[in-house]
């Protein structure tokens, strides 16, 4: 394949990955927590300003987390199948580009949790002897149509094979 993948994810991906990202950002305030919790009843200066940076910086996380990181990732993803192979491109911070051969392709699922299922998202699972790949956030028949896809230039590259 010349040039980057072209096929983008489904736009809910956003919303999908902004409810997984808050929900577990919540996981930032505990370490502020756990400090109150520790030397709370300290009331010295010093015990208040670590609780004030450590607070800031949970609410900071969290805001990234929950807002920034989905829509950076969304905006990097993509993809295309060829007959040949699958082009996975992701990353925001360090670009990843990976070129799946369909002659190594051993088999391929999609699978769905309660978040994607909520905005009618599903996963495309592509495994290879030596491991496994992912196109996320597929629009459920997006996801079908390529996971049906792959099945047939599989069965095609094993024939001429």
């Amino acid at each position: 394949m010349n040039g980057s993948p072209e096929k983008r994810i489904d736009p809910n991906a956003k919303k999908a990955w902004r409810i997984t990202g808050l929900s577990f950002g919540l996981f930032w305030f505990v370490i502020p927590a756990g400090y109150f919790l520790i030397f709370g009843k300290a009331i010295e200066e010093f015990s208040v300003v670590i609780q004030a940076v450590l607070s800031l910086f949970a609410i900071t996380a969290y805001i990234i987390t929950g807002f920034l990181l989905p829509s950076l990732r969304w905006e990097r993803w993509r993809y295309d199948l060829s007959e040949n192979e699958i082009d996975l491109l992701r990353g925001f911070i360090i670009k990843k580009r990976t070129l799946i051969p369909i002659n190594r392709v051993q088999h391929v699922d999609t699978s769905q949790g309660p978040v994607y299922r909520k905005f009618g998202l599903s996963s495309v699972k592509v495994s290879t002897a030596a491991t496994t790949h992912e196109i996320p956030a597929l629009n459920e028949e997006v996801a079908a149509e390529v996971r049906n896809r792959i099945s047939q230039l599989v069965r095609l590259a094993k024939e001429d094979v």
